[in-house]
C-alpha cells in the first residue's frame, strides 16, 4: 500500500523517522525506520534512506507499506556470480527478489545487491538494469560495468541478439515435442496478461526435454520479449507454469521458470555464454514430479 501525506506546520522541523510515524497512523518510530532504511519512503518524490533527515512544512511524504513479512534482505553466497569481466557481470538471481527498486524498496533487490557490490569492488558506477526478470522468475541477469558497456549491451537485447533460454516445469502432457506460440500479448489487468486482438506480437519456441506422469520440463524460447510471455504462452497452450497461482499453475514453493542460459557476443565479436543452475526447490519439485 502506498500511502502519501503533507508535512503539516507542526511537523516541520522533525527527523523523517519522527514524521513518518506521526504521518501515518498505525507506523511505529521502529516500523518507520525499516521503511526508510529499505527504500520504502520518498520526499517529494525523491527516495530518501536517512531517517536523520529532517521534513519542512509543505513536503510532500510517501511510504510503501508492504505486508508483514514480505521484505526479505537478498544476500547471495559467492557461486551466485555467475561471470565478470571488464565490462560487466553476471548474476544467478534467486526466486522471489525483485529485479529493481520499486515504490516499496530498493534495498532487497538485484538493483541493490549490484550496486552494492559495485561499490565494495571499487566501481564508482550505478547498477544498470537492462533486462528484467519477474519476482517469482530465476536465473541468468548481465549488468554492465559503465555507460559505454550499457548501450551495447541494451542494443543486444533491443535487436534481438540476445538469446535467451528457459526452464520451465509444466502441469499436464504436451501434445508434441516442439511447438511455437505467436498469440499477441497484452494487458488483462493490474497484473495479469494474456493473449488478445490489439496486443503486442510474440513468438516463443518450445520443446520437451522430459516428460513424466507429473509433469514436464519445457525448454522456452522467446524470441521477442513481451511481459509475461514465456507464462502466458505456456498458460495458452493448456501447460500452465508449476507455481504460477496468476496464470492457473499447481502450488508450490516458488514459480518453476529458469533462465538457465543467455548468449550474445560482445563488442570484440566473443561470444558470451552464461548458464545459471538450478536451486533446490526447483530441482525438488522435478524429483517429485518424476523427472530427474
Amino acid at each position: 500500500m502506498i500511502c502519501k501525506k503533507t508535512v503539516a506546520e507542526n511537523q516541520g522541523g522533525r527527523r523523517l523517522d519522527d514524521a513518518v510515524a506521526l504521518l501515518f497512523d498505525g507506523l511505529s518510530k521502529s516500523e518507520a525506520r525499516r521503511i526508510i532504511d529499505r527504500g520504502g519512503c520518498s520526499v517529494n518524490s525523491a527516495m530518501v534512506r536517512v531517517a536523520s533527515r529532517t521534513v519542512k512544512q509543505g513536503d510532500t511524504v510517501e511510504v510503501g507499506v508492504m505486508e508483514s513479512g514480505r521484505f526479505q534482505e537478498l544476500v547471495l553466497p559467492p557461486e551466485a556470480l555467475l561471470f565478470e569481466d571488464d565490462e560487466l557481470i553476471a548474476v544467478n538471481k534467486p526466486a522471489g527478489a525483485n529485479t529493481q527498486r520499486t515504490p516499496y524498496q530498493l534495498k532487497g533487490t538485484m538493483e541493490f545487491w549490484v550496486a552494492e557490490y559495485f561499490r565494495q569492488h571499487g566501481i564508482n558506477e550505478p547498477a544498470r538494469v537492462i533486462h528484467r526478470l519477474d519476482r517469482g522468475t530465476s536465473g541468468v541477469m548481465v549488468f554492465p560495468k559503465d555507460k559505454r558497456a550499457a548501450a551495447w549491451l541494451s542494443a543486444r537485447f533491443h535487436d534481438g541478439l540476445a538469446d535467451k533460454r528457459y526452464l520451465a516445469l509444466v502441469s499436464g502432457q504436451p501434445q508434441q515435442e516442439a511447438w511455437r506460440m505467436d498469440g499477441p500479448i497484452g494487458k488483462l489487468g493490474t497484473s495479469r496478461y494474456g493473449i488478445m486482438a490489439g496486443g503486442r506480437s510474440a513468438l516463443t519456441e518450445f520443446r520437451v526435454v522430459a516428460a513424466a506422469a507429473g509433469g514436464a520440463l519445457v525448454e522456452a524460447h522467446p524470441l521477442t520479449g513481451r511481459t509475461h510471455q514465456i507464462r502466458v504462452h505456456l498458460e495458452a497452450s493448456g501447460l500452465p507454469i508449476v507455481g504460477d497461482a496468476t496464470y492457473g499453475g499447481a502450488p508450490a514453493e516458488r514459480m518453476m521458470l529458469h533462465c538457465a542460459q543467455l548468449s550474445f557476443k560482445n563488442e570484440k565479436g566473443t561470444e558470451i555464454r552464461l548458464e545459471a543452475p538450478l536451486d533446490r526447490a526447483f530441482e525438488a519439485c522435478l524429483r517429485q514430479c518424476g523427472i530427474p
